[in-house]
């Protein structure tokens, strides 16, 4: 019996020695480093996908540490993304929260951080070796009026770099710093600390995503995909379906209550809920890609279909009820790639060529007589993602006419262009909300050539008003091609659907 009991203890004090492993929405572990005096706690909550850290200790720094780690062991090459915000006044203004990367659970292991103290200090941060002294960059961001509320930190081959951004604005680079010996797998999640091990701090962090890029020249399969949405006003994000196979491009139901994308060449709709997505009959067309969307009075889809043995891949526009059909043809040419649907509800607008050579450019089709109008006449600039305005006074689209990818419009026509982004990024794919009133959009930087949308990018969503003004971002994601190419707005006009890429 005595032994029995040795064994009890023995067996309790390891599990009190080691990292929790009940798992805390994408974290897998959570942990107390360096046995801070008040014990930290950290928790998810489903419904607004939002986390919720609490800790004590006396400091990240010298050459130990004390704080709550909410963490997964990862390998490679990654990127860590988040919205942080205390609670609070708090009691020191060196509380600390942020990103944390390290080599172990031990108080004194080596670490890079992204952190954000309760003054508004904003730095990187790091221990070299394990039992170092830690160490910062002499340029401090110090923003004690507008603290930053979006941290970013990546790790590329033995390169860390932190970036960070305030509401509706582009991350901007804090720093970066070298870790030679921070290689392999290491831990990398949540952190908060006190800076007092007396006092108990508390933050709230939302918008958490751990995303793994691929190569660049990657040409394989679409992997790794998000299907999310965002309430566009105070950015809010849910993931609502999550897939290793790749799917691409949702529109939001007429009912509010489900989405529609498209997956392996087939079209899927699921409830905002979640759960296993249904696949929509589409009669012969089994190779359908990303463009693809719901007429004005809800009733009926197009969709743009791969026809084999034509040019250029063959993509064809159909359009079929919303409630699955055998598809009806619009466009004879190929390749034709739709965009929008006229108010009226009987004409489609595309992206088309119709000769070798050409550029693409704009054009409209009755979908009943199949009468088919050019609208632009572009010859060596690339237009895209024509949609009209639900008042159909104004079709929207990206071209490079400027030298940039920008936003424009003109007349149903095709008559009097306007350009409506003037920036240094490369703007795609404008949606015009149910009620008229804002613009969401796609950037991707402007490394990437300006006639390209690829994937596995890190590119923002952007909302800006109809009326004017300037654009804010609204996310900070990887993604890319497939993420938002067709209209996604939600019916009451305070949200939009989009795909995100994970990365394998």
């Amino acid at each position: 019996m005595k032994n029995k009991y040795i064994l009890l203890f023995a067996f309790w004090a390891l599990a009190y020695t080691l990292p929790a492993q009940l798992k805390t929405g994408i974290f897998e572990n959570s942990y107390d480093i360096g046995n801070p005096k008040i014990k930290g706690q950290s928790s998810y909550d489903p419904q607004t996908q939002a986390y919720s850290l609490s800790g004590g200790g006396y400091n990240i720094w010298f050459e130990r540490d004390e704080f709550q780690y909410l963490y997964n062991k990862i390998d490679g090459d990654f990127i860590l993304t988040a919205n942080f915000s205390f609670v609070g006044e708090g009691k020191d203004p060196h509380r600390k929260v942020g990103w944390m990367i390290r080599e172990s659970t031990e108080a004194n292991a080596a670490h890079v951080s992204a952190t954000l103290h309760g003054d508004g200090l904003t730095l990187l941060q790091w221990r070299e070796l394990k039992g170092a002294f830690m160490r910062d960059p002499e340029d401090q961001v110090f923003s004690p009026k507008r603290a930053y509320s979006i941290l970013q930190l990546e790790r590329k081959g033995s390169t860390f770099i932190m970036r960070a951004a305030h509401d509706g604005e582009p991350l901007q680079w804090i720093g970066s710093h070298k870790m030679k010996n921070l290689g392999g797998q290491v831990l990398a999640g949540l952190f908060i600390s006190s800076h007092n091990p007396d006092v108990k701090e508390e933050a709230t962090v939302w918008n958490v995503r751990i995303d793994k890029p691929l190569p660049d020249d990657d040409n394989g399969p679409l992997v790794g995909c998000r299907l999310e949405t965002i309430n566009v006003f105070d950015g809010k994000r849910k993931v609502i379906f999550e897939s290793e196979e790749g799917f691409e491009a949702p529109n939001w139901m007429p009912d509010g209550k489900r989405l529609l994308f498209n997956k392996g060449g087939s079209i899927f709709t699921i409830p905002l809920t979640g759960g296993e997505p249904t696949k929509l009959n589409t009669g012969i067309a089994n190779r359908n890609n990303n463009d693809h969307g719901i007429s004005f009075d809800g009733k009926t889809l197009a969709i743009s279909h791969h026809r084999e043995g034509l040019r250029e891949g063959g993509s064809t526009v159909y359009v079929l009820p919303l409630g699955g059909g055998e598809p009806v043809l619009v466009t004879e040419g190929t390749p034709s790639y739709w965009h929008g649907w006229a108010p009226n509800n009987k004409e489609v607008v595309y992206v088309a060529k119709r000769n070798d050579g050409e550029s693409f450019n704009i054009y409209r089709a009755n979908i009943q007589t199949k009468k088919e109008t050019q609208l632009t006449f572009n010859k060596g600039s690339h237009v895209d993602g024509p949609e009209y305005s639900p008042d159909g006074i104004y079709i929207y689209y990206n071209g490079n006419q400027s030298g940039t990818m920008q936003l424009w419009r003109m007349k149903p026509d095709g008559t009097g262009k306007e350009q409506l982004t003037f920036d240094q990024y490369n703007n795609w794919f404008p949606h015009i909300s149910p009620d008229g009133k804002w613009i969401a959009f796609i950037s991707f930087p402007d490394t990437i050539d300006v006639d390209a949308h690829p994937r596995y990018k890190r590119v923002e969503l952007k909302l800006m008003p109809v009326a004017g003004g300037a654009p804010k971002v609204i996310a900070y994601l990887y993604g890319g091609q497939g993420t938002i190419n067709v209209p996604s707005w939600s019916p009451d006009s305070k949200q939009i659907s989009f795909m995100s890429n994970s990365g394998k």
